[in-house]
C-alpha cells in the first residue's frame, strides 16, 4: 500500500525513454520501468491507460536494438490483463476512447519480432474472459466491470489487427497458436466477428488449417474460428472468402487426415468440418468437384452399401457410433447438394450412388449390434429414399437399371400391408411417422414423382406395366380411410403425390384411363365433396382438391368410358357446386374441365338440371362469374351492365393502358393472351354448348350481360383487327383500298357493340315494363281485397242492427218473405201435398 500510495511521474519516465544514449541512460530507463510496473501492480488505472500505451510503444521501438527492453516490455503487457480500476462510476465512459485505443495497439505490437512479447500479449488478452480480481486495491478506486474490457477490445477493432498479425507467425507454431487461441475467444462476439470477416479471416484462418501440428489444436482452434464466423457474421461473406481452390484444397486435405483418425475428437472435427463443406457444396461456384472433394465425400458416403477397393477410403472404418452416424446423414445431405449441379452427374453415376441409395428401400432385417439400431436405420433409410428424389432425374438411366421403380413398387407395398411395425419418427424426415409407415410412403411417392414429373416414356411404361395404377390407387384409398381418422398434413401430401402419380401415367393414354376409372372416379368424388371450410384450414386441403382436379382432367376426359361414368356418378353436379363456391384458384380449372367435358352431350343435360342455392341454376352462375371477372378485369359498363365503349366493348383496363408496339407474328398481342388468362372465353365455350336462349333462371340483368358473351367471339376479332389496324400504321401508311376495308371491318365490330347495347335496352325495357303490370296487378290486388273488407263491414253493420233494432228486424223479415215468394214457381204441382217451407214464430233472418 505505501508502494502504490507513492505516486509515479509518468511524464517524466515518457520524457526519459524519448532519449536514447548511453548504458548508463539505459540502466535508468530500465530501473524507472521496473518502479512503473511495480506501482501498478495490481491492476492499472484509467486515468493512466493512454500513458502507458505510450510507455509500452516507446520501449517497443526500442526492443530492435536494446534486447534489455523485452522484458519491461512483457511485464507492462501482463498489466493491461490485469483488472482496470476506477474511481467513478463515469470513469467507464469518459476513458472508452483512450482504453479502446489502447487495448487496440496490443494487437498491432505483435509486428515487435519477439516471440515472447507475441504470447505475453495472448496471454493478456486470453485474461479478458477469466478475470480475477486484485489482491489488493489502491485506496479510492474500484475494478470496472468484468465485460468492460471485452467490450473496449469490441469497440478498438482489436480482433481485426489480431487476424492481419497471422501473416506474421505463419511458421512459428507456438504463437500462432496463442493468436488462434485469442481470436477463437474473440470470435464469440458478433461485433468481433464482423471485423474478423473485414480482415480475411475465413480464409486466412482457414489456409491456416494443414500446418504440421502433433497436439491437435491447430485443426481445433481454426474449425471453431470459422464456425463462429458463419455463425455470428455475414454468412455470404464468409463463405465467399472460403470459395477459391485453394481453401477447399486444404479443407479436403484436413478432412482426409480427420476422417483416418481414431480419436473421439478427431470423429468430431471431421463432422464439423464436412458441415462447413455442406454450406460450401450449396454454391454451385465453389470449385467441389475441381479440387477433388466432391469425390472423396461420394466416396464416403457409399463405401458401406457398395463395396468397392477405393484409394479414397484406404484406412476408413464405420464404427457404427453417433459421430459416425451423424457423419452418414451429412454425406446424403451432400449427395443430394451435389446432385442439384448438372456438372456432378457423372462422378455421382461413377461412384454408384444409385445403388447405395436404393440399399435402403427395403424392410431393415437385421437391426441392432453391430449394425445400426432400428432408429438409425429407419432415419438413414428416409434420408436416402429423400436424397434419391433428387438424385433419380439426373440419373435416370441408372434409376431404370437398377430397376428402382420395382424396388419402390414393392416398398410401397410392404407399407400398406398390415406387417407389425413401429416407426420412431425421430427425425426430421420422420415426423409424424411415430408407430407407422407414413413417412415410409412419403419419401418414396417423392422419389416417383421425381421420375414421372419428367414425363419420360420408359419410366411410365415400366411403371404402368407392373400394375401402378391399381396399386397407387389402393395406397389412395389407404390415405384416405386413414385421413377419415386424424388428417394431418402428411397424409394429404402423400394423396396429393398419388393424384400427380396418376395423373401423369394416364394422361396420352386411352386404355390406363379406362384402368383409372374401375375405381379411381370413385375416389375422385370423395375429394370433390370436400367441406369448403377446409380449403382454409393450412394443412393443404386447397393443395389436394387442386391435385384431384387436375387428376379429373389427365385421367378421366378423352375416355369415353371414363367420362361416362363419372357423370353418371353425378360428377358434373359436385364440379357446378365447386364452382359456386366461386374460388378464385379454382375457377379457371373447373371452367376448362367442364368445357372438356361439354363434348359430351350427358354433360349439358346435367348441367341444365343442376340447381344450386335458392334454386340457383348454371346459366346465372356462369353469367355471375363473368360480370365478376369483367369487374376484376376493370372492363367498362354503366350502372345496368350495358356496353359503354362500343369501340372496344370487352377490352380490359390493362389493354387500354399498352402502347402500340409492332409485333412479328409469332408473338400473340395482348388481345390473344387474355383469352388464356381470363375465363370469358371458357364461359363462352360453356354457353355455346348449353345455348342462348329458354335459358331458365334468369333476370333481365343476366340478360344485359349474356349478350355480351353471346358476341364475344365478335368482340374479340374486332379487338384483334383493332390491334392490326393500329400495328400497320405505326409503322406503314395503308393503301386507299386497305384503309377502307380496315375502316368497314372495324364499323362491322362497331355496329356489333350497338346491336348489342339496342338488345340489352331491349330487355330492360321488357324487364320494367313487366315489373310496372306487376305493380298494376298488384294494386288490383289489394283494391279488391279493401272492397271485400268494406262488404264484410257492412254486412256485420246490417245483422248488429237487426239484433238490437226490432224496426229493422221486422223491415229484414219482410225482404225476406219477399225473396222467398219470387223464388217459388208460380204454377201449382198438379198432384201431390203441399209442404209449407216456412217454420212458424221463427224471428230469425240469419
Amino acid at each position: 500500500q505505501d508502494t502504490q500510495s507513492r505516486s509515479v511521474d509518468l511524464d517524466h519516465v515518457i520524457t526519459l525513454l524519448k532519449d536514447w544514449g548511453s548504458k548508463d541512460l539505459e540502466k535508468e530507463q530500465l530501473k524507472t520501468l521496473k518502479k512503473v510496473v511495480k506501482h501498478f501492480e495490481n491492476g492499472l488505472t484509467l486515468k493512466d491507460v493512454a500513458q502507458i500505451t505510450e510507455i509500452l510503444n516507446l520501449c517497443a521501438e526500442k526492443i530492435n536494438e536494446q534486447e534489455a527492453f523485452t522484458e519491461p516490455v512483457c511485464e507492462l503487457i501482463k498489466l493491461f490483463g490485469l483488472p482496470f480500476q476506477k474511481k467513478k462510476s463515469s470513469d467507464e465512459v469518459n476513458y472508452s476512447v483512450e482504453v479502446s485505443q489502447s487495448i487496440a495497439q496490443l494487437g498491432y505490437l505483435m509486428i515487435v519480432p519477439s516471440s515472447q512479447v507475441k504470447i505475453q500479449i495472448c496471454k493478456s488478452i486470453v485474461s479478458f474472459y477469466n478475470m480475477e480480481l486484485p489482491g489488493k486495491l489502491l485506496s479510492g478506486y474500484q475494478p470496472t466491470n468484468p465485460n468492460y474490457k471485452i467490450q473496449m477490445a469490441e469497440e478498438g477493432g482489436l480482433a481485426e489487427a489480431l487476424v492481419w498479425s497471422l501473416a506474421l507467425v505463419e511458421n512459428q507454431l507456438t504463437e500462432k497458436l496463442w493468436v488462434l487461441k485469442v481470436l477463437q475467444l474473440l470470435s464469440t462476439s458478433g461485433i468481433s466477428c464482423g471485423q474478423m470477416v473485414k480482415a480475411q479471416a475465413a480464409r486466412r484462418v482457414c489456409l491456416s488449417l494443414n500446418g504440421a501440428d502433433p497436439s491437435g489444436q491447430l485443426v481445433f482452434r481454426s474449425t471453431d474460428i470459422l464456425w463462429n464466423l458463419l455463425e455470428k457474421a455475414s454468412k455470404e461473406e464468409v463463405l465467399n472468402q472460403l470459395r477459391n481452390l485453394e481453401c477447399v484444397r486444404t479443407l479436403k486435405e484436413v478432412f482426409v487426415d480427420m476422417v483416418c483418425g481414431f480419436r473421439h475428437c478427431d470423429h468430431q472435427l471431421r463432422n464439423d468440418l464436412l458441415v462447413i463443406a455442406t454450406l460450401l457444396a450449396e454454391n454451385p461456384a465453389v470449385p467441389m468437384i475441381e479440387s477433388g472433394f466432391a469425390e472423396v465425400l461420394i466416396v464416403l458416403a457409399t463405401c458401406t452399401e457398395v463395396k468397392l477397393a477405393n484409394p479414397l477410403v484406404k484406412g476408413f472404418k464405420l464404427t457404427f457410433s453417433y459421430e459416425d452416424f451423424e457423419m452418414k446423414k451429412l454425406l446424403f445431405n451432400i449427395i443430394g447438394i451435389l446432385s442439384k449441379d448438372p456438372s456432378a452427374a457423372q462422378l455421382l453415376s461413377e461412384n454408384h450412388v444409385m445403388p447405395a441409395l436404393l440399399y435402403y428401400v427395403k424392410q431393415n432385417q437385421k437391426p441392432g449390434f453391430p449394425d445400426w439400431s432400428a432408429a438409425q436405420y429407419e432415419e438413414l433409410q428416409l434420408h436416402a429414399i429423400a436424397v434419391l428424389a433428387s438424385v433419380a432425374p439426373v440419373l435416370l438411366d441408372k434409376y431404370l437399371s437398377c430397376q428402382a421403380n420395382t424396388l419402390l413398387l414393392v416398398f410401397l407395398e410392404w407399407c400398406v400391408a398390415q406387417d407389425p411395425f413401429f416407426g420412431q419418427g425421430s427425425s426430421l424426415h420422420g415426423m409424424g411417422g411415430r408407430g407407422n409407415k407414413l413417412a415410409q410412403i412419403r419419401y418414396s411417392l417423392r422419389a416417383l414423382r421425381s421420375v414421372v414429373a419428367l414425363y419420360d416414356d420408359a419410366v411410365s411404361i415400366n411403371l404402368c406395366d407392373q400394375g401402378a395404377i391399381s396399386q397407387l390407387l389402393d395406397i389412395l384409398k389407404y390415405a384416405a380411410d386413414k385421413s377419415k381418422e386424424e388428417e394431418c398434413t402428411m397424409l394429404l401430401e402423400i394423396q396429393a403425390d398419388v393424384l400427380f402419380i396418376l395423373s401423369v401415367l394416364c394422361e396420352n393414354d386411352v386404355h390406363r384411363k379406362e384402368l383409372f376409372s374401375c375405381e379411381g372416379v370413385d375416389i375422385l368424388k370423395s375429394f370433390l365433396k370436400m367441406d369448403p371450410r377446409k380449403l382454409y384450414s393450412g394443412l393443404g386441403h386447397s393443395n389436394l382438391l387442386l391435385s384431384a382436379l387436375d387428376c379429373l382432367w389427365s385421367c378421366v376426359i378423352g375416355c369415353y368410358i371414363a367420362e361416362n361414368s363419372f357423370i353418371e356418378k353425378q360428377g358434373i353436379f359436385l364440379l357446378l357446386d365447386l364452382l359456386a363456391l366461386k374460388e378464385k384458384n379454382l375457377c379457371n380449372i373447373i371452367l376448362g374441365i367442364l368445357v372438356e367435358f361439354s363434348d359430351n352431350p350427358e354433360t349439358v343435360l346435367h348441367m341444365s338440371m343442376w340447381r344450386g342455392k335458392r334454386d340457383q341454376t348454371a346459366a346465372n352462375l356462369l353469367i355471375q362469374l363473368w360480370r365478376q371477372e369483367e369487374l376484376d378485369l376493370g372492363v367498362r359498363r354503366d350502372k345496368f351492365g350495358r356496353i359503354v365503349d362500343t369501340k372496344r366493348p370487352i377490352a380490359t383496363s390493362f389493354q387500354k393502358q399498352q402502347k402500340v408496339i409492332p409485333l412479328p407474328a409469332s408473338c400473340p398481342t395482348f388481345a390473344i393472351m387474355e383469352v388464356s388468362e381470363s375465363i370469358r372465353a371458357k364461359i363462352y365455350s360453356l354457353f355455346c354448348k348449353l345455348g342462348f336462349e329458354n335459358l331458365p333462371g334468369l333476370s333481365a340483368k343476366d340478360f344485359v350481360t349474356l349478350a355480351i358473351i353471346q358476341r364475344y367471339i365478335d368482340f374479340k376479332i374486332g379487338e384483334v383487327w383493332r390491334e392490326i389496324s393500329a400495328e400497320i400504321k405505326e409503322e406503314f401508311r395503308p393503301l386507299t383500298s386497305d384503309e377502307r376495308t380496315l375502316k368497314l371491318i372495324l364499323e362491322v365490330s362497331e355496329n356489333t357493340g350497338k346491336t348489342a347495347i339496342a338488345l340489352q335496352t331491349e330487355a330492360l325495357e321488357r324487364e320494367q315494363h313487366h315489373e310496372i303490370q306487376e305493380e298494376k296487378n298488384t294494386y288490383k290486388e289489394i283494391q279488391a281485397i279493401h272492397t271485400r273488407r268494406e262488404l264484410i263491414n257492412k254486412s256485420w253493420q246490417n245483422f248488429l242492427a237487426r239484433t238490437s233494432n226490432y224496426e229493422a228486424l221486422k223491415k229484414a223479415k219482410v225482404l225476406q218473405e219477399t225473396l222467398i215468394d219470387a223464388s217459388r214457381p208460380k204454377s201449382n204441382i198438379p198432384s201431390g201435398l203441399y209442404h209449407s217451407a216456412e217454420i212458424p214464430k221463427l224471428h230469425t233472418t240469419v
